[in-house]
Protein backbone atom coordinates (compact mmCIF):
# COMPACT_ATOMS: atom_id res chain seq x y z
CA UNK A 1 0.00 0.00 0.00
CA UNK A 2 1.41 3.39 -1.02
CA UNK A 3 1.91 5.83 1.86
CA UNK A 4 3.01 9.46 1.82
CA UNK A 5 6.10 10.03 4.01
CA UNK A 6 6.41 13.04 6.30
CA UNK A 7 9.14 15.08 4.63
CA UNK A 8 8.30 18.27 6.51
CA UNK A 9 8.11 18.35 10.28
CA UNK A 10 5.46 21.05 10.59
CA UNK A 11 7.26 23.28 8.10
CA UNK A 12 6.51 24.83 4.72
CA UNK A 13 5.53 22.99 1.56
CA UNK A 14 5.28 24.82 -1.77
CA UNK A 15 2.87 23.43 -4.37
CA UNK A 16 3.79 24.41 -7.93
CA UNK A 17 0.88 24.24 -10.36
CA UNK A 18 1.22 24.96 -14.06
CA UNK A 19 -0.73 28.22 -14.38
CA UNK A 20 0.55 30.95 -16.72
CA UNK A 21 1.93 33.00 -13.80
CA UNK A 22 4.47 30.35 -12.80
CA UNK A 23 8.02 31.60 -13.44
CA UNK A 24 11.46 30.10 -13.12
CA UNK A 25 12.49 33.00 -10.85
CA UNK A 26 9.73 32.19 -8.34
CA UNK A 27 10.38 28.47 -8.55
CA UNK A 28 14.09 28.98 -7.92
CA UNK A 29 13.28 31.28 -5.01
CA UNK A 30 11.49 28.54 -3.06
CA UNK A 31 14.33 26.07 -3.49
CA UNK A 32 15.90 25.36 -0.10
CA UNK A 33 13.15 27.26 1.71
CA UNK A 34 10.40 24.65 1.48
CA UNK A 35 9.63 21.09 0.55
CA UNK A 36 8.48 21.37 -3.08
CA UNK A 37 5.67 19.50 -4.83
CA UNK A 38 5.71 19.91 -8.62
CA UNK A 39 2.31 19.33 -10.22
CA UNK A 40 2.22 17.90 -13.74
CA UNK A 41 4.55 19.84 -16.06
CA UNK A 42 5.81 22.13 -13.28
CA UNK A 43 8.68 19.66 -12.95
CA UNK A 44 10.09 21.27 -16.11
CA UNK A 45 10.98 24.31 -13.99
CA UNK A 46 11.74 22.27 -10.86
CA UNK A 47 13.39 19.00 -11.89
CA UNK A 48 14.93 19.00 -8.39
CA UNK A 49 11.52 19.04 -6.62
CA UNK A 50 10.96 16.63 -3.75
CA UNK A 51 7.69 15.27 -5.15
CA UNK A 52 5.95 15.08 -8.54
CA UNK A 53 2.17 14.72 -8.47
CA UNK A 54 -0.57 14.35 -11.07
CA UNK A 55 -4.15 13.16 -10.80
CA UNK A 56 -4.32 12.61 -14.56
CA UNK A 57 -3.53 9.06 -15.64
CA UNK A 58 -3.48 10.25 -19.27
CA UNK A 59 -0.67 12.63 -18.34
CA UNK A 60 1.33 9.86 -16.67
CA UNK A 61 0.83 7.67 -19.74
CA UNK A 62 1.76 10.40 -22.20
CA UNK A 63 5.06 11.01 -20.40
CA UNK A 64 5.63 7.33 -19.57
CA UNK A 65 5.75 7.94 -15.83
CA UNK A 66 8.40 10.72 -16.12
CA UNK A 67 11.23 8.27 -15.33
CA UNK A 68 13.85 11.03 -15.36
CA UNK A 69 12.33 12.64 -12.25
CA UNK A 70 14.44 11.62 -9.25
CA UNK A 71 12.06 12.52 -6.41
CA UNK A 72 8.90 10.81 -5.19
CA UNK A 73 6.10 10.38 -7.73
CA UNK A 74 2.43 10.05 -6.77
CA UNK A 75 -0.84 9.58 -8.62
CA UNK A 76 -4.40 8.83 -7.54
CA UNK A 77 -6.95 6.10 -8.22
CA UNK A 78 -9.02 6.49 -11.37
CA UNK A 79 -12.30 6.66 -9.45
CA UNK A 80 -13.72 6.87 -5.94
CA UNK A 81 -12.38 3.96 -3.91
CA UNK A 82 -9.90 2.93 -6.57
CA UNK A 83 -6.12 2.90 -6.56
CA UNK A 84 -5.34 1.43 -9.95
CA UNK A 85 -5.32 4.03 -12.76
CA UNK A 86 -3.46 3.34 -15.95
CA UNK A 87 -0.59 5.41 -14.59
CA UNK A 88 0.17 2.67 -12.09
CA UNK A 89 1.88 0.64 -14.80
CA UNK A 90 4.86 2.99 -14.70
CA UNK A 91 7.62 1.91 -12.36
CA UNK A 92 8.05 4.20 -9.37
CA UNK A 93 4.68 6.02 -9.58
CA UNK A 94 2.92 5.32 -6.28
CA UNK A 95 -0.88 5.33 -6.48
CA UNK A 96 -2.95 6.68 -3.59
CA UNK A 97 -6.58 5.80 -2.91
CA UNK A 98 -9.22 8.16 -4.26
CA UNK A 99 -11.67 8.95 -1.43
CA UNK A 100 -13.87 11.65 -2.92
CA UNK A 101 -14.18 15.05 -4.51
CA UNK A 102 -14.46 17.35 -1.51
CA UNK A 103 -12.94 17.91 1.93
CA UNK A 104 -9.57 16.73 3.17
CA UNK A 105 -8.37 13.15 3.50
CA UNK A 106 -6.46 12.45 6.74
CA UNK A 107 -5.22 8.95 5.95
CA UNK A 108 -1.73 9.11 4.36
CA UNK A 109 -2.48 6.47 1.74
CA UNK A 110 -5.34 8.45 0.17
CA UNK A 111 -6.39 11.85 -1.20
CA UNK A 112 -9.49 13.90 -1.92
CA UNK A 113 -9.28 14.93 -5.54
CA UNK A 114 -11.27 18.16 -6.06
CA UNK A 115 -11.43 17.15 -9.73
CA UNK A 116 -8.01 18.73 -10.32
CA UNK A 117 -4.40 17.99 -9.49
CA UNK A 118 -3.84 21.29 -7.67
CA UNK A 119 -6.49 20.43 -5.09
CA UNK A 120 -5.14 16.94 -4.49
CA UNK A 121 -1.60 18.31 -4.20
CA UNK A 122 -2.65 20.45 -1.22
CA UNK A 123 -3.99 17.32 0.48
CA UNK A 124 -0.68 15.62 -0.39
CA UNK A 125 1.22 18.51 1.21
CA UNK A 126 -0.73 17.95 4.43
CA UNK A 127 0.35 14.31 4.43
CA UNK A 128 3.94 15.46 3.87
CA UNK A 129 3.73 17.25 7.23
CA UNK A 130 3.09 20.85 6.20
CA UNK A 131 1.78 23.43 8.61
CA UNK A 132 2.10 26.12 5.94
CA UNK A 133 1.38 25.53 2.25
CA UNK A 134 2.32 28.05 -0.43
CA UNK A 135 0.58 27.99 -3.80
CA UNK A 136 2.35 29.03 -7.00
CA UNK A 137 0.92 28.71 -10.50
CA UNK A 138 -2.62 28.45 -9.12
CA UNK A 139 -4.19 30.93 -11.55
CA UNK A 140 -7.27 28.75 -12.04
CA UNK A 141 -8.09 30.78 -15.14
CA UNK A 142 -6.60 31.67 -18.49
CA UNK A 143 -4.21 34.64 -18.60
CA UNK A 144 -3.66 36.34 -21.94
CA UNK A 145 -5.20 33.30 -23.65
CA UNK A 146 -2.74 30.94 -21.97
CA UNK A 147 -3.74 28.13 -19.61
CA UNK A 148 -0.20 27.11 -18.64
CA UNK A 149 3.24 28.64 -18.28
CA UNK A 150 4.44 26.43 -21.15
CA UNK A 151 1.52 27.14 -23.51
CA UNK A 152 -0.87 24.30 -24.38
CA UNK A 153 -0.90 20.60 -23.66
CA UNK A 154 -0.13 18.29 -26.59
CA UNK A 155 -3.00 16.53 -28.40
CA UNK A 156 -4.64 13.99 -26.15
CA UNK A 157 -4.28 16.13 -23.04
CA UNK A 158 -6.99 18.75 -23.57
CA UNK A 159 -7.66 21.83 -21.43
CA UNK A 160 -10.88 23.85 -21.36
CA UNK A 161 -11.59 27.24 -19.77
CA UNK A 162 -15.05 25.95 -18.87
CA UNK A 163 -13.50 23.73 -16.16
CA UNK A 164 -12.09 26.53 -14.04
CA UNK A 165 -15.25 27.77 -12.27
CA UNK A 166 -15.91 24.26 -10.97
CA UNK A 167 -12.29 23.85 -9.90
CA UNK A 168 -12.38 27.13 -7.97
CA UNK A 169 -15.63 26.16 -6.26
CA UNK A 170 -14.20 22.82 -5.17
CA UNK A 171 -11.32 24.48 -3.28
CA UNK A 172 -13.84 26.12 -0.96
CA UNK A 173 -14.63 22.67 0.47
CA UNK A 174 -11.13 22.26 1.91
CA UNK A 175 -10.83 25.65 3.63
CA UNK A 176 -12.55 24.61 6.87
CA UNK A 177 -10.87 21.18 7.32
CA UNK A 178 -7.46 22.76 6.67
CA UNK A 179 -8.12 25.38 9.33
CA UNK A 180 -9.28 22.70 11.77
CA UNK A 181 -5.94 20.94 11.33
CA UNK A 182 -4.06 24.20 11.88
CA UNK A 183 -2.67 24.23 8.34
CA UNK A 184 -2.21 27.67 6.79
CA UNK A 185 -2.54 27.97 3.01
CA UNK A 186 -1.24 31.11 1.30
CA UNK A 187 -1.81 31.76 -2.39
CA UNK A 188 1.36 33.38 -3.77
CA UNK A 189 0.16 33.30 -7.39
CA UNK A 190 0.15 36.63 -9.26
CA UNK A 191 -3.06 37.28 -11.21
CA UNK A 192 -4.86 34.45 -9.47
CA UNK A 193 -8.60 33.80 -9.72
CA UNK A 194 -8.56 31.50 -6.69
CA UNK A 195 -9.83 33.68 -3.87
CA UNK A 196 -10.64 31.28 -1.01
CA UNK A 197 -7.13 31.44 0.50
CA UNK A 198 -5.20 34.54 1.63
CA UNK A 199 -3.16 36.09 -1.18
CA UNK A 200 0.35 37.39 -0.43
CA UNK A 201 3.55 37.97 -2.44
CA UNK A 202 5.93 35.03 -2.35
CA UNK A 203 8.99 37.01 -1.26
CA UNK A 204 7.10 38.64 1.58
CA UNK A 205 5.99 35.25 2.86
CA UNK A 206 9.42 33.62 2.59
CA UNK A 207 11.69 36.53 3.52
CA UNK A 208 12.51 35.03 6.93
CA UNK A 209 12.55 31.38 5.88
CA UNK A 210 16.05 30.00 5.44
CA UNK A 211 15.53 26.26 4.93
CA UNK A 212 12.67 23.79 4.77
CA UNK A 213 11.67 22.32 8.12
Amino acid sequence: MAMVPRLSNGGTVACLATGPSLTKADVDYVRGKAIVVAINDAHRLAPWADVLYSSDRRWWNHYKGVPEFQGLRFGIGSGIGKKNPAGSKWTGVKILRNTGYHGLEKEPDALRNGRNSGYAAINLAVHLGARRILLLGYNMSYLKNRAHFFGSHPPGLPQSASLYPGFRKNFEHMVKPLAELGVEVINCTPDTSLMCFPIKPLREVLKETAVAA
